[in-house]
């Protein structure tokens, strides 16, 4: 019995596989990717803006189709060390991440000069990760999926020449799935449990936007917090007899689960300036509370056992940075590029298998061809490097009387972003 609600606690409660550098992303397929992040609520420059900063719909001339493609890969591997239990084995995993398609589409409407409307879908939150199943830490995770995506109806009005203002709706998907091996003793192999879930989740995204002059323009954007709440029954397979008859009897082999996390709410301060015909310059600061990530609560819904579950995991709130350049390279090819920061969520020293991820640098690049007034594309590619994370996981009993086993190692994560844009202005 406390076998299977350990399991429980870790594969909910740590719910959240590696997002990108243990963040929301910041790259959903537009030129973002090439700037990594910079100037991401002041740049304003495409249908993108309905998802940085809705406000910047204001400069947008006409109406704008704005789609954009996205493959990452990530590498995210275990190095497995000296202090793991050697009855765990000698599988590392592989690679817990590959390939992954995402991106995001937009399209903005200009009722008046003062007046317009846009709509975007964006897929901004969570990643996935499937390790072996009989790799050393698969007690503590096998695999798991987490995905937000968010559909984002838009609205921005500008009430000078100088101020304008934006509100989005952020109508979100979630997509939860957990899987994770139960140890089931004397010689018979793992047993598992599974979790898969689907809800919605609303916040909203505002923004607001001050053109100091022609050159010079800042962007202050704020997401609220969107609540997730995940529920279905627990799904055990492969449980030994003895095991299966206790949580028989104690209705657990029925009962439901529910997960509820929270997607943290963030405020950005952003900048552009053009230096020249040929330069400009952009800039981030911003800030997110992944403290209260951190905190999802686990319920049993058992009405013969109820019982409700809280795992602090004790993330803290982050901080962002970024700076990066626009160079006019002729009267068509547009070169970007830039650098950012994302601080620590948890302690390195704690990382859990769970999620990989804690402090980030990304480094991006990228062009973009004005083919004409009506048509442009551009293509960016962006590098997140992780750095090393350590693993320390002690159980408190071994493998051979039922424990989960001391797992200790680290990681290197790193993903790589390319990115494509396709404009057409109507």
């Amino acid at each position: 019995m406390r076998r299977s609600t350990t399991a429980l606690i870790l594969a909910l409660a740590a719910a959240g596989p590696a997002l990108a550098g243990g963040l929301l992303a910041y790259e959903t397929g537009t030129a973002d990717v090439a700037l990594a992040s910079a100037g991401f609520g002041a740049r304003a420059q495409d249908a993108s803006t309905i998802y940085t900063n809705p406000a910047g719909m204001t400069r947008l001339e006409g109406s704008q189709v704005l789609l954009a493609p996205q493959l990452l890969h990530g590498k995210v591997t275990f190095s497995i060390g000296p202090g793991t239990s050697s009855a765990l084995g000698t599988d590392d995993g592989g690679n817990a991440v590959g390939w992954v398609p995402s991106g995001g589409t937009f399209f903005s409407y200009s009722v008046s000069r003062e007046l317009k409307l846009g709509v975007g879908v964006a897929g901004s939150f969570g990643l996935g990760e499937a390790y072996h199943d009989g790799w050393v830490g698969r007690y503590y995770a096998q695999g798991a999926t987490l995905i937000g995506l968010s559909f984002l109806p838009a609205i921005a009005y500008r009430f000078s020449d100088n101020f304008s203002a934006g509100l989005a709706v952020n109508a979100m998907y979630g997509v939860l799935k957990e899987r994770v091996a139960i140890n089931n003793l004397g010689g018979i192999p793992d047993g598992q449990l599974r979790f898969d879930s689907t809800t919605w989740g609303w916040g909203l995204n505002v923004g607001l936007l001050y053109e100091a002059s022609a050159e010079t323009r800042f962007g202050l954007t704020y997401n609220s917090r969107v609540k997730l709440g995940f529920s279905a029954p627990a799904q055990f397979s492969g449980l030994s007899s003895g095991l299966q008859a206790v949580l028989d009897a104690l209705g657990l082999s029925t009962s439901g689960i529910t997960a509820r996390l929270i997607v943290p709410q963030q405020v950005l301060l952003a900048a552009f300036h053009q230096i020249d015909a040929r330069w400009a310059i952009l800039g981030n600061v911003g800030w997110q509370q992944w403290s209260k990530f951190g905190m999802p609560t686990i319920g049993l819904n058992n009405s013969n056992d109820p019982r409700g579950l809280t795992f602090n995991l004790d993330y803290k709130d982050t901080w962002h940075g970024a700076a990066g350049a626009q160079v006019r390279l002729s009267e068509p090819w547009l070169l970007s590029f830039g650098v950012a920061y994302d601080s620590g969520f948890q302690d390195s020293s704690k990382v859990s298998p769970m999620l990989p991820v804690n402090s980030a640098w990304r480094f991006g690049l990228g062009v973009q061809n004005q083919v004409s007034k009506a048509f442009s594309w551009g293509i960016a590619a962006e590098y997140m490097y992780g750095g090393s994370l350590d693993v320390n996981e002690q159980s408190s009993a071994t493998v051979a009387l039922g424990g989960r086993g001391d797992l200790v190692g680290s990681y290197h994560p790193g993903i790589l972003f390319l990115a494509a844009q396709l404009e057409w202005r109507l």
